[in-house]
């Protein structure tokens, strides 16, 4: 059986932790065996335990607190155990610690992922090549300046100073050795 002590322990390992931390394969069934536990001592009436009660309820608010943390701080690892999984191809690194409905979750979570992947790889085959996009530097702008028309022969700004936008490559290095913008991004 749980206790609030093992709850907090749990919380504790998971929160200074980069990795899934282990959980037993029961966690979920006996936490909330645990909570159904102090809900009925929680709910009890009298004056003779009052101040047990008092304490329980607290207890009670505490553990609801800790095991929602926990669990947030997992649904987090997943979601960024997913993302390095599509960008590296390597998923079963923590699968181990992951429990049964974690799992399915990040099952899912990797599907979708690759169907995003493979309508976004089919609709820039279809549309765009990588080479045709126009390079971009994000830009400061130290004062007003009126629109220009771009190499592409299509008008470019006008910017306001303290402005930041994003501005062809090209053009902006104009515009930063003018001293007319500084660089943000390049």
């Amino acid at each position: 059986m749980i206790t609030y002590n093992d709850l907090y322990e749990f919380l504790r390992k998971e929160r200074y932790s980069e990795q899934l931390q282990p959980l037993q394969k029961k966690f979920i069934s006996e936490v909330f065996e645990y909570l159904s536990d102090k809900r009925k001592i929680a709910g009890q009436k009298g004056e003779m335990f009052s101040e047990e009660i008092s304490k329980t309820k607290k207890q009670l608010e505490n553990a609801v607190a800790i095991f929602k943390e926990l669990m947030l701080l997992r649904k987090k690892k997943l979601l960024g155990l997913a993302f390095v999984a599509s960008e590296t191809g390597a998923s079963k690194r923590d699968f181990d610690n992951m429990l049964d409905f974690e799992r399915e979750l990040f099952d899912e979570i990797m599907q979708g992922v690759e169907r995003a992947e493979k309508k976004l790889a089919s609709q820039m085959s279809n549309n765009v090549q990588l080479d045709d996009v126009e390079e971009l530097k994000v830009l400061l702008f130290l004062e007003d300046i009126e629109e220009v028309i771009g190499l592409d022969g299509m008008p470019v700004g006008p910017f306001k100073k303290d402005e930041i936008s994003s501005v062809p490559k090209q053009i902006a290095d104009i515009f930063i050795s003018e001293k007319k913008a500084e660089v943000i991004i390049d």
